[in-house]
């Protein structure tokens, strides 16, 4: 498990392809329990230790997630959170160009419990919730483009259906319309970074995630410092 920040309050974590943010229906060991054992170790803390989940991130994404060690700070999180006064910034790599370099994408989402899968329609039907999120081109190579991504709501597979429903899915995902997997299991998604004021301090918090572990992330890395 890796640690990008923590004090008294709070705990962000660099969440790797494959760990679920809370158990679910495979049985799997969520991260929220690693943490929870991470915090019973260090601080040789005896019965059960709190860990709350403040957010979700979707199985075959990286990126950051951000868990509570208080219920002050997991009350005061998930209010920040509903009324929008977290800044989380995306990065996602796809195959295909954007239409636009730059864009705010406005879809109406339904879900589908059945085969976990969301559908973006681009005008408003029963059931739906709008999504708002905005893009920006950031970086090309040959034949991938890396878009910055800022969610204006938190719909189920937002990013994934919205840039899927421009003609733009992620690298590796088979779900909304990619060709090809990734060998590892991910999609090239990652939570890139994230800002919010402390939840008890009222300090500004910003942590930005490690370039991922893998060949196509570390060349875009390399693109954007030349870039700059």
């Amino acid at each position: 498990m890796e640690v990008v920040y923590e004090d008294n309050h709070i705990i962000i974590v660099n969440k790797h392809p494959g760990e679920i943010v809370q158990g679910d229906k495979t049985g799997d060991e969520p991260l929220v329990d690693t943490v929870r054992r991470y915090l019973k170790e260090k601080y040789d803390k005896p019965g059960n230790v709190f860990c709350g989940v403040v957010h979700r991130l979707d199985r075959p994404v990286w990126g950051l997630v951000v868990y509570a060690k208080t219920s002050k700070a997991l009350a005061r999180m998930n209010e920040m959170f509903r009324k929008g006064e977290v800044k989380k910034t995306y990065r996602a790599i796809t195959r295909n160009m954007p239409p636009r370099p730059e864009d705010r994408l406005v879809h109406y989402i339904t879900s589908t419990e059945r085969n976990n899968k969301s559908h973006a329609s681009a005008t408003p039907r029963p059931g739906a919730k709008e999504a708002v999120l905005g893009y920006r081109l950031i970086a090309s190579s040959d034949r991938y483009h890396l878009l910055e991504v800022n969610l204006e709501t938190g719909r189920k597979h937002q990013i994934r259906v919205q840039l899927s429903a421009i003609g733009c899915p992620i690298k590796g995902d088979l779900k909304y319309g990619d060709k090809r997997s990734n060998p590892d299991g991910s999609i090239s998604l990652q939570a890139h970074s994230i800002e919010f004021e402390h939840p008890v301090s009222h300090k500004p918090v910003s942590v930005t995630a490690p370039t991922p572990d893998d060949p196509l992330w570390k060349a875009f890395d390399k693109i954007l410092n030349e870039n700059n």
